[in-house]
Order: structure tokens, then C-alpha cells, then sequence
């Protein structure tokens, strides 16, 4: 297990499969951006409203990079999709200002849901993730996801695994950042990834393992591949767990 803090639950009781650190609070990085989706979806705001990238979208953080440039025009809609699939912090971070009193009155509703949510360990600084002030732990990040996949637009989104944009009269292709939902050997509720270099590599899911809603909280792995590998492990773990009672049976 390359993460540094990880917990599997079985969604419908509750109970622990596997658990690491479960309590230690890190940077989550754009896990945040499932309660972005959660605050934006709650506002019942147009979906088909068009929103401009604004100068005020650019990361001054991190200095990402991003194809949304300033005065690209999307639906809600569409900036929901980017965010939860790509990740697309301009995505996010549009959606955030325009929201019924600014980024500001976003970012107080997001800690109220953490709060209403039971999320002990929670705060969020900005919409996207790319602060390392916005922290959770494994534990409340399982409580986050069980909510998040009560939305199904949060489940349809963060699970596509490619979709076409028009940005600026022009047709791009843009991709899901966890390859697993293309993955024939997974079936995925709700995906989230996560990096910035305080984080590691983070990733956040609601998949079916030996046919029982599951979920699963990887935080802070590092290497290119870790964090899948940590999710593959895991997969192969839960399922021959549940084949050795029946083998030794025979």
C-alpha cells in the first residue's frame, strides 16, 4: 500500500474492509471539487445558464495551466462536467463566482455542508484544490463520497470517460483523470482524483467489489502509478477475501 493514508468501507453497512492512518488530516487537493459539484447542484441555479472564464478563474496558486482561456463560454453544465472529469480547475472555480453572493458566500456553503455532513476533520479554502488548506481525513472523506454519490450528475460526470467541448468555436477532446473508469475489470459509481505536490497523488471512489457497493479513499501516494496500483491491490484483496472461506469449504 504505497498511500500514507487510506480506509475501504462497505457502503451499505458501514463497516471497515481495510483502513491506514484513517484519521490523519492532509491536503485533499480537487477531491475538494465533489463538494464544489455538491454546493453547486444544492443552489438549484440554471444548469443551462451560460458562464464566461473570467481573469479572476486563472490559477494564481499553483500557476496551472488550462484550455478553458479567459472569455471561454460554457454552460453550467459543462463547467460541472470539466470539473469532475478533467479536473478542470477554471471549471471550478467559474462555477464558485458565480454563485448567489460570489466565491466567498461558495466557500462558507461548502463548510456549512461539511459541518451538516458530520465532516469533523474538513475545511475548504477554495473551490478547486489547489490550496493546501483544504484538508479532510479518510474517515470524512468516506462520509463525502456516500454524499456525493447521492447526485446523479455527480455519478454520471465523474465517471465519463471522455467528452467533447466546444471552446472558442472549436471542437476539443478532453479525458476522465482516473483511467480506471475505462477499465472493463471496474464497475465505478463516482471517481475522483486529486494531486498538488503537498497532497501526493489522492483518489476517491464509489465502485462495486464481490457485488457490494463500496468505497474507497486513497490519500497522499506518491509515483506515477501508485494510486491505481493501491486501488487494484485493494480490488484483488476484498475479492479473494471473500473467495477463501468458500475454498477452504471445499
Amino acid at each position: 500500500m504505497q498511500s500514507s493514508a487510506a480506509l475501504v468501507l462497505d457502503q451499505t453497512s458501514g463497516a471497515v474492509l481495510f483502513e491506514k492512518n484513517p484519521n490523519t488530516v492532509l491536503p485533499i487537493a480537487s477531491i475538494t471539487k465533489l463538494m464544489t459539484a455538491m454546493v453547486v447542484l444544492d443552489a438549484k441555479l440554471r444548469l443551462d445558464e451560460t458562464l464566461a472564464i473570467g481573469e479572476e478563474d486563472v490559477d494564481i496558486i499553483k500557476g496551472t495551466r488550462s484550455r478553458l482561456k479567459v472569455g471561454t463560454h460554457l454552460a453550467r453544465e459543462e463547467m460541472l462536467r470539466l470539473a469532475l472529469m478533467s479536473s478542470e480547475n477554471r471549471a471550478a472555480a467559474a462555477l464558485s463566482r458565480n454563485y448567489p453572493g460570489g466565491r466567498e458566500a461558495f466557500i462558507a456553503a461548502m463548510n456549512r455542508k461539511a459541518q451538516v455532513l458530520g465532516l469533523v476533520d474538513t475545511r475548504f479554502q477554495d473551490p478547486t484544490g489547489l490550496t493546501a488548506a483544504n484538508v479532510s481525513s479518510p474517515h470524512d472523506l468516506a462520509k463525502m463520497v456516500d454524499a456525493a454519490h447521492q447526485y446523479p450528475l455527480i455519478r454520471e460526470f465523474s465517471t465519463t470517460s471522455d467528452g467533447e467541448f466546444t471552446i472558442a468555436g472549436r471542437s476539443q477532446q478532453f479525458r476522465n483523470t482516473n483511467t480506471l473508469v475505462n477499465s472493463p475489470t471496474w464497475e465505478i459509481g463516482l471517481s475522483k482524483t486529486g494531486y498538488i505536490n503537498e497532497a501526493g497523488k489522492c483518489l476517491v471512489m464509489q465502485a462495486w467489489l464481490n457485488n457490494k457497493p463500496t468505497i474507497i479513499v486513497l490519500l497522499d501516494s506518491w509515483g506515477k502509478m501508485t494510486r491505481i496500483g493501491d486501488a487494484n491491490r485493494i480490488k484483488r484483496w476484498v475479492e479473494s477475501a471473500a473467495l477463501a472461506p468458500r475454498q477452504s469449504a471445499g
